[in-house]
């Protein structure tokens, strides 16, 4: 057990991308973590996907010896979809590197975490990277923490993590500048469980800080979320070697293992305490982490289904934030209905699918969760999630609940109620922070507007070439969702940040819009959209099936309806065989006659013939395009 004042817990913030792995790789090496044989690039990055992409997707720890002081790393997501782990990872530590790039600036994201920090009263200490690109501008850059922040840049320490320069000057301001842990040995034991991943041979692995007490081998221990008891057999850190330790005491970071078998049971934010003397009160923050983002996968091939449904199950072990459950489609067959905590999280989880288990898949529209309330349902109502279903729970002043299922919490299409039953539909809204340089403001400005956005702020920040529009909007979830990210990047040639947060569920007039081909609804495209902009998407949808789905011998026609009314139509045209080909001359009547019975060869094929529809045609025609 290290003694307490010799401690330094710190995080590392930042953008994605801003360098921050590879500033924990340089770190590791100057402290003698590995030898140079033993580094890689991003070593804290366990998954082929996270060190491809440059991002973190799990909270990673690391402890370094420097000049006799123990330093404990958290490496964090850096993703909005990440938030909640990123907080937990915040709460575990005092002080914070706060890492900008020297030739990007400070982005959105940075200032989303940056402020979390400081909620946590953190020390945080600048870091200026990348200082060896031929665009950086130091200078620039610290005046620009000054400005947008407003913390104090004149200590910003200048480093490159690819060269290695500034990192000694990084790690003696961790020493000097960051506070030592808090906490009292002799009081029960507290630690917050800051997060979790399966191995194949200990278990779960569960990353913990401990507050007060002592956490030991042998010891007998209690989640307080869940209730549960467990026994403790090994403790231990990470060097980023797994090294096994007697002990864990107040304000270290290290890893306990107690035979869980399943992620699920230990929850991000949870409170470990000793079952036989708990403490009082649990550590504040914690909650359950919600999926945000739904959408349908399905195998290309339907002798796929078992594999696919091991492979959620395998990734599940690890990600206790993803859920699944059954579905079936007439279009795609047999899959699963997915939630996810975003849009990053859903690409995560569908290329590991992808790499790991070799499956070829198609993805529905992904969706929101609405709440639809029906007729005679009162807005006061206190929704409680009963599988996909929601029952009820009416506030009586002291009178027993009276449970009814007239609000619905709906993500797929496919539930989606009678319009005559549906009062009022409510939809979840956020609020995006989009930083973006002034020549593509315009463009951005636009796509806002055109995703139903409503303008709460707009300002400029930093001086000379650094400066940038802050745009603050509220916008519709649904709308963000499918490409909206993709959009931004592409018209503002990747310059623009975005961030965002919920802001709650709002009344909309939104509609379920069905896609029939052949007079036959396709489930799997159909999708919930504003009653505004339900023409343009169905046309567009009409458009792109038409160029997508191949010509059979028949007229298909593709439709959008809105209920029973059509809003957009396209017609394939039929292939044709020139049947009076052979007839060289003669009466007319021949050809006419020849020309009917093709007609009505035709008639009798469109009533029975199926269309077939390609994988490939699904997110295509999903995409909402050039707008």
């Amino acid at each position: 057990m290290t003694e307490i004042s010799r401690i330094r817990n710190f995080s590392i913030i930042a953008h994605i991308d801003h360098g921050k792995s590879t500033l924990a790789d340089r770190l590791i090496q100057a402290c003698g973590g590995l030898t140079e044989r033993e580094m890689t690039a991003q070593v804290l990055d366990n998954m082929d996907i996270e060190r491809e992409r440059g991002i973190t997707i799990k909270a990673q720890t690391v402890r370094l010896n420097w000049k006799g002081y123990e330093l404990n790393l958290m490496d964090t997501p850096g993703h909005v979809d990440f938030a909640y782990e990123v907080s937990r990872s915040l709460a575990a530590c005092e002080g914070a590197l706060l890492v900008v790039d020297a030739a990007q600036g400070v982005e959105a994201q940075t200032l989303a975490n940056v402020y979390q920090s400081i909620e946590h009263d953190h020390e945080i200490v600048p870091v200026i990277n990348k200082i060896d690109l031929p665009a950086a501008d130091p200078e620039g850059v610290r005046q620009e923490i000054e400005e947008i922040i407003g913390l104090d840049a004149s200590g910003a320490v200048l480093a490159s993590a690819k060269t290695g320069q500034g990192i000694e000057e990084v790690l003696d301001a961790i020493v000097e500048r960051i506070p030592p842990p808090k906490g009292d040995a002799q009081a029960p034991l507290k630690a917050m469980l800051v997060d979790s991943w399966y191995d194949p041979y200990l278990g779960v692995v569960i990353l913990v800080r401990v507050m007060d007490g002592v956490l030991k081998k042998g010891q007998q221990i209690k989640f307080m979320a869940a209730g549960t008891t467990h026994l403790v057999d090994r403790v231990g850190c990470f060097t980023p070697k797994r090294t096994d330790l007697p002990e864990l005491g107040p304000g270290e970071i290290g890893f306990i293992t107690a035979q869980i078998k399943e992620v699920a049971e230990t929850r991000v934010g949870d409170t470990i305490t000793d079952a036989r003397r708990p403490t009082a009160a649990a550590l504040p923050g914690f909650k359950l982490v919600q999926p945000v983002v739904f959408c349908g996968l399905f195998p290309t091939d339907a002798a796929d289904f078992e594999k696919l449904r091991d492979s959620l199950y395998k990734l599940r072990l690890n990600d206790a934030s993803f859920s699944f459950e059954m579905e079936t489609s007439a279009a795609l067959g047999f899959g699963f209905r997915c939630g996810f905590l975003g849009l990053l999280h859903l690409e995560i989880i569908q290329e590991r699918l992808t790499r790991e288990y070799d499956l070829d898949l198609i993805t529905t529209a992904p969706s929101v969760v609405y709440r639809v309330h029906l007729r005679g349902s009162s807005k006061s109502v206190r929704p409680e999630r009963v599988e996909g279903r929601v029952s009820t729970s009416l506030d009586t002043n002291g009178e027993a609940d009276a449970v009814r299922e007239n609000v619905l919490e709906i993500h797929n299409p496919a539930d989606w109620p009678d319009a005559n039953a549906i009062e009022t539909v409510e939809e979840p809204w956020i609020e995006a922070t989009i930083y973006v340089p002034d020549e593509y403001l315009g463009s951005v400005l636009k796509l806002c507007q055109d995703r139903r956005g409503v303008q709460k702020d707009l300002t400029y920040v930093g001086t000379g070439s650094h400066a940038r529009a802050q745009i603050k909007y509220e916008l519709p979830l649904n709308e963000v969702v499918f490409d909206f990210y993709d959009r931004l990047k592409s018209i503002s040639r990747g310059y623009a940040s975005f961030d965002y947060h919920q802001v709650g569920h709002r009344e909309g007039d939104l509609v379920k819009m069905s896609i029939l081909v052949n007079g036959e609804p396709v489930d799997a495209l159909s999708m919930i959209v504003h009653r505004a902009n339900a023409e343009a998407r169905g046309r567009g949808m009409c458009e792109r099936l038409k160029e997508l789905i191949p010509r059979h011998l028949f007229k298909i026609p593709i439709q959008a309806a809105i209920g029973g009314k059509i809003i957009a139509r396209e017609t394939i045209g039929a292939l044709r065989k020139d049947v009076t080909a052979k007839c060289y001359g003669g009466d007319a009547t021949r050809k006419r006659k020849l020309l009917e019975k093709q007609k009505e060869g035709k008639k009798r094929m469109r009533e029975y013939g199926s269309v077939s529809i390609p994988q490939e045609a699904f997110i295509a025609a999903l995409r909402m395009g050039e707008e």
